[in-house]
């Protein structure tokens, strides 16, 4: 390998409201020669995510705050291409999470060997990876959805929520997905097999909510909050179950005030909030289902994709306002 240069992107400021690319800088730094025990990798693929804006805050959250002028954080997936490490040969694919940058170096710890042979590479930044097991544990760990029930999904033509409605649909439920425009409610309903898409631009999300769930919400999985979680909770079914993945609406500082928390009371909701991360007992199993999904061909994506490191920060604030279809990633090459 000749290159000696690594093309990084850094967080350099905190973003005061929505993300800008001034929050963001592209650096060059030199390449040092492989430690003993470390494995260099050309990543292929970055991963661009909804709680990355969470991350790049100061305050208080699930995980610290992303340090200033360091490479952005992020999940890659790409190519060994120099090891000084036994358990990586050169040419391996494998997934990390080396972050926005061109090439990870590192001891190998965080590295996981893929296989490509039934699974492209950037699915394993997708539905074989983070976001498809987010949505699994959703649905399947706290949801418990079982045939017959209504099942909603935020956010249903996205990374995770398409995932969850297709693994609902499998499990003999009624789904039913909300999502922004006519072309991602076409997505949800003719690609992922959603029985109805509620498009929350048009309206009347009440109205519509209401004639496409006629017997009540039993599961909802959560990824918007503000006016969309309102609206469902109007017509959650008593002893529901919802899974609180993600608050998008109110990633840039907005605040969500509930119109009506008393609704959790009088109908004897289940309101849980999780971070897949501290689940990863249960990985192993849903992966095992998503990749087998995968190979017959039982489990659609979709993925937005956009070329060269320097269109990252675009891409995650195009992400932040709903502009992607499925998962969104960024090739490098």
């Amino acid at each position: 390998m000749h290159t000696t240069v690594n093309r990084q992107i850094l967080l350099v400021s905190r973003p005061q409201g929505e993300v800008q690319t001034d929050n963001f800088r592209l650096v060059e730094t030199p390449l040092a020669p492989l430690a003993a025990g470390q494995v260099r990798v050309r990543n292929h693929f970055l991963s661009v995510d909804p709680y990355m804006r969470g991350r790049m805050n100061e305050g208080k959250s699930y995980a610290p705050p992303h340090p200033l002028d360091t490479v952005m954080l992020g999940g890659t997936v790409g190519e060994v291409v120099a090891s000084e490490n036994a358990a990586f040969q050169v040419g391996d694919a494998v997934s990390g999470f080396d972050g926005w940058q061109e090439f990870g170096t590192s001891d190998g710890g965080s590295l996981k060997k893929v296989d490509t042979t039934a699974i492209p590479l950037s699915a394993y930044l997708g539905v074989a990876g983070m976001p498809g097991v987010t949505a699994w544990v959703g649905l399947r760990h706290i949801i418990g959805a079982k045939a017959g029930e209504t099942v909603v999904v935020s956010a249903a033509s996205g990374a995770v929520g398409s995932v969850v409605g297709q693994l609902a649909k499998q499990s003999g439920c009624r789904v039913v997905g909300i999502a922004g425009g006519p072309e991602k409610c076409r997505l949800v309903t003719e690609t992922f097999g959603f029985d109805a898409c509620v498009d929350y631009k048009a309206g009347q999300l009440e109205a519509d909510l209401a004639a496409a769930t006629p017997d009540g919400i039993d599961g909802y999985f959560e990824n918007v909050g503000g006016v969309v979680l309102d609206a469902v909770l109007e017509r959650m079914n008593a002893f529901g179950r919802i899974a609180v993945c993600g608050m998008i609406a109110g990633y840039d500082g907005q605040p969500m005030p509930l119109k009506r928390p008393s609704l959790i009371l009088t109908a004897r909701l289940k309101v849980q909030g999780f971070i897949v991360s501290e689940h990863l007992d249960l990985w192993p199993r849903a992966l095992e289902e998503i990749t087998g999904l995968l190979a017959a061909k039982r489990l659609h994506y979709r993925e937005s994709v956009a070329q060269g490191l320097e269109k990252a920060p675009e891409a995650l604030i195009g992400l932040l306002k709903g502009r992607n279809l499925g998962k969104q990633v960024v090739k490098l090459i």
